[in-house]
């Protein structure tokens, strides 16, 4: 009896910590497409069938930018509302944040319009006073104090209910994409927790950012709604398409930069790119990027907090210092990744790793008593980028724009170089504090058991640095407009220098040299700040910061956390060098066991069984004989414990001494035999083979561009071996002196 006329649930599934067979999904999606081709000819209900399957992939696009931008403009309100909450509360409305509550107020001027009665510091609410050094201690202690409270709600609730919620969740989406299975990661919970600790964590004030966990958050809201599409539910791989399009959307929101999402996701998180995933990217990106903009979340009709306009030409010889600070960006990237990972290999190996709950408790502690007395480390650090962003102008009160005035406004436009007054010379120091505490605390604050991303604090370091050299620079050209480096372009009396130009082109360096993106980093970098004239200036910082970065290590931070967890991942851009052939990496040995492997129809039920609980193979390769060792196919593990299960349940008499064919047609048995079991359903007749001698980097290429799980090795037609993606993997570790045992999963 042939039982398997009829699909078996579970067949074709794979275990989770498991990678998925890409030929193999994607001939079955052809398959499927196949058959709606040929109805939708029969019938009109089957045409509507096949038009509507055609367009699922555009509505389920549609929904994923609909949910994301809305959860993007949640988060973005919530953050604004709660990372004001530690320094006072409005008495008008709890719910207004500081800059909305004095928005509403009759008792603002311009120039003081961060001060407003409706607005009461916590001194205020407890004492009735905010002068004077108690004053002063009773808001310290509530700001320390909310700091640590979401710290705790947000590591506790990451514990309890969705410990996958925690990190940024980039290095494991770029898993995912590239064909591995992580289930829960991108679950029910993981969305609900994630999207409530973000919040949490960024009002806390750590050095952190919400812009890498927004990806995760995007990429939870695609798989969950995969699961009202047949065609994405049980097809892994088209699954894969739609998160590449999420991912998009997660960068759209998290920077009001729809295309810089859709390179983002082609650049830096995609495994496999078709043109149609790249359209549904750049229409999930605008749908998303529409939804928040509707939302409106910083009431300034800006989809981001530090969106500037500055037109203000650069000349020539400002491409030296722009790449200064790429080189800078490179340093601090190539030292930022080493510290890193070697803190969270600590972590990991150390007892610090068991108690998550502390850990986020002290730095949180550290990072609030040491950010307060600043005023640039007590703004988050989204307002801090903006204000390092801005560009000074008439009506400006921060400290930063403290210039002395010896002009005449009548002149209107743009505003001359001035000498710098008082109020510049301590925000200098204050920012130059600001940068040393940025980059030492942001070491220790990703990877924690919280979601933190890395874009806002990468950026703040390099738009500090970058703001702090423009001064500079503004000084320089003011004091010195008779050097010959500035005679011939910037005279006395004209506006040369844009701090917020060298902050920008800083933060763009500084992100990449941690991130090592490039095209998609420029075009964020002026989707950002629109400002389209400095994109050379951008791409030259990019480049520089990429260089460097490179000369001093190879990966960027999200490979690196990915080889940190030993996570399958093939990554498409290394080139293999090394002149090593197939028979060096299959297994078996030399000297190891013979390979396990089934005969096409002489093994029992029992046979099969024994050889599945003494081994831990994936799968196993089915061949003619054991003397012959021709092959015939492989078959799945997992495949084979279900049909032989379900097998015993359904079809009557199989017992242990059943004999299993896996040939299309079995011979005549004699009486009072027991029944056969037919399983060429489950038999793959079409593995990857390649020789014994085929060199290795041609079979690294294999695995990549067709994202093989398994590829076996024959000799003159005989079976000899098998090639496993960790086989690959752990060669290439091997190859490059890294530990080959860091690889954890198949």
């Amino acid at each position: 009896m042939d039982f398997l006329e009829e699909p078996i649930p579970g067949v074709g599934t794979y275990d989770d910590f498991n990678t998925i067979d890409w030929v193999r999904e994607k001939s079955r999606d052809r398959d499927r497409h196949r058959e709606i081709t040929n109805k939708s000819k029969e019938s009109t209900w089957a045409l509507i069938h096949g038009v509507s399957d055609a367009f699922s992939g555009w509505l389920l696009m549609l929904l994923i930018g609909l949910l994301s931008g809305s959860l993007a403009g949640l988060i973005d309100i919530s953050a604004h509302w709660m990372t004001d909450l530690k320094e006072g509360i409005c008495t008008g409305g709890f719910w207004f944040n500081h800059e909305h509550c004095c928005w509403n107020s009759e008792h603002v001027t311009f120039e003081h319009r961060d001060k407003c009665p409706e607005w009461n510091s916590w001194a205020q609410l407890i004492i009735n006073t905010d002068q004077g050094a108690f004053a002063y201690i009773v808001n310290y202690f509530m700001y320390v104090l909310w700091a640590l409270l979401f710290a705790f709600l947000a590591v506790s609730l990451v514990k309890a209910f969705a410990p996958y919620a925690c990190g940024s969740g980039i290095p494991e989406i770029k898993t995912i994409l590239s064909g591995f299975i992580i289930r829960g990661y991108l679950g029910k919970w993981t969305l609900v927790i994630k999207t409530i600790t973000l919040v949490l964590a960024v009002s806390s004030g750590l050095s952190l950012g919400k812009e890498g966990p927004l990806v995760h958050v995007a990429c939870c809201c695609g798989n969950i709604l995969c699961h009202c599409f047949n065609k994405y539910r049980k097809n892994e791989a088209k699954r894969r398409e739609v998160l590449s399009a999420a991912a998009a959307a997660g960068v759209s929101v998290a920077f009001g930069a729809p295309i810089g999402g859709v390179l983002f996701s082609l650049e830096e998180v995609s495994y496999y790119f078709p043109l149609k995933t790249l359209w549904r990217s750049f229409f999930a990106a605008l749908v998303a990027a529409f939804t928040l903009r509707s939302i409106n979340p910083f009431g300034n009709s800006r989809l981001v907090l530090f969106y500037v306009e500055f037109h203000t030409p650069w000349h020539l010889f400002e491409l030296v210092p722009f790449i200064v600070l790429g080189i800078f960006g490179g340093l601090w990237g190539a030292l930022f990744i080493r510290t890193n990972i070697a803190w969270c290999r600590k972590r990991k190996t150390t007892q610090l790793g068991k108690y998550p709950v502390v850990e986020v408790l002290i730095v949180t502690a550290i990072t609030a008593i040491l950010a307060f007395p600043n005023e640039y480390t007590r703004m988050s650090t989204s307002e801090l980028i903006s204000e390092l962003f801005n560009d000074c102008g008439l009506l400006d009160s921060s400290k930063l724009c403290d210039y002395e005035n010896h002009f005449n406004t009548s002149k209107g436009g743009e505003l001359p170089d001035r000498p710098a007054g008082v109020g510049i010379y301590s925000a200098m120091w204050q920012l130059a504090l600001t940068l040393i505490l940025k980059i030492v605390i942001t070491i220790f604050t990703f990877g924690m058991k919280i979601p933190s991303g890395l874009f806002i604090p990468s950026m703040a370091v390099g738009a500090i640095a970058g703001r702090l050299l423009g001064v500079g620079m503004e000084q320089l050209a003011y004091y010195h407009h008779d050097w010959g480096i500035f005679n011939s372009w910037c005279s006395q009396g004209a506006d040369c220098i844009t701090p917020g130009l060298y902050a920008m082109v800083g933060a763009a360096a500084c992100l990449g040299g941690v991130t090592r993106m490039t095209v998609s980093l420029v075009v964020i970098m002026f989707e950002l700040t629109g400002g389209l004239e400095y994109i050379v200036p951008l791409m030259a910082a990019a480049m520089t910061s990429k260089w460097v970065a490179d000369a001093l290590g190879r990966e960027g931070i999200y490979d690196a956390h990915i080889r940190l967890n030993g996570y399958p991942f093939l990554e498409a851009k290394e080139e293999f060098a090394h002149k090593t052939l197939a028979m060096d990496v299959m297994k078996p040995r030399r000297n190891d066991p013979l390979l396990t492997v089934l005969t096409q129809d002489s093994m029992t039920v029992e046979d099969v069984e024994t050889i599945i609980s003494e081994t831990t193979y994936s799968g196993f390769p089915v061949v003619v004989s054991r003397e012959s060792q021709r092959l015939v196919g492989f078959v799945l593990r997992r495949d084979l414990i279900i049909s032989i299960e379900n097998a015993r349940k359904k079809q009557d008499g199989v017992v242990s001494t059943s004999i299993i064919y896996f040939t299309e047609h079995s011979p005549p048995m004699p009486p009072y035999t027991p029944p056969t079991l037919k399983l060429r359903n489950i038999l793959d007749l079409s593995p990857f083979t390649v020789t014994d001698l085929t060199p290795m980097e041609i079979v690294v290429d294999i695995f990549r561009k067709l994202g093989l799980r398994q590829c076996l090795v024959t000799h003159n037609g005989r079976l000899l071996g098998i090639i496993t993606k960790k086989d690959v993997l752990k060669h290439i570790a091997q190859m490059a002196n890294q530990d080959p045992d860091s690889i954890l999963f198949n």
